[in-house]
């Protein structure tokens, strides 16, 4: 496995993963409504790829095949962290997250963690600051707001 730069050429995969991520990863822990609301099938290619270009977004490579991906914005602000269904549990989560966190100055790192990915942030020494519901399209999920300081 490898990390790469995020490319334009990229979005339409990475949308992809994450629809079928969310969709079979995050099915223990939400509701087939709730999965639907948050990720619909249908993602704004053109404002997803502004956001990657935005922030810092990596790619992750293993076999030839997107196993991951990650963005974070330079005031510390961890956007994204997808794992392909089929690459989970094999450390790509904890190397994109590590190269995230080493590339920005902010000496503080929040997230909007679900509620699958709560274990593994606190297991990096996140803290949950609260739990919030979030409203979309009608539909309330749980996520949790959360912090790392850096060392």
């Amino acid at each position: 496995m490898y990390l790469r730069a995020y490319t334009p050429a990229d979005c339409g995969a990475l949308a992809d993963l994450f629809y079928h991520t969310v969709h079979t990863v995050n099915a223990r822990d939400y509701t087939a409504e709730q999965l639907a609301v948050w990720a619909s099938g249908t993602v704004d290619l053109a404002q997803w790829n502004r956001s990657f270009l935005a922030h810092i977004t990596l790619v992750a490579v293993e076999d030839g095949q997107i196993a991951g991906f990650g963005d974070i914005g330079k005031t510390g602000y961890l956007d994204r962290l997808y794992v392909h269904r089929d690459f989970q549990r094999r450390g790509i989560a904890a190397a994109l997250c590590d190269a995230l966190e080493r590339s920005i100055p902010a000496e503080r790192i929040t997230t909007y963690a679900s509620i699958t990915a709560r274990p593994f942030f606190e297991r990096r020494g996140y803290r949950v600051l609260r739990a919030q519901q979030v409203v979309c399209t009608g539909v309330s999920l749980t996520n949790y707001v959360m912090q790392y300081w850096k060392k």
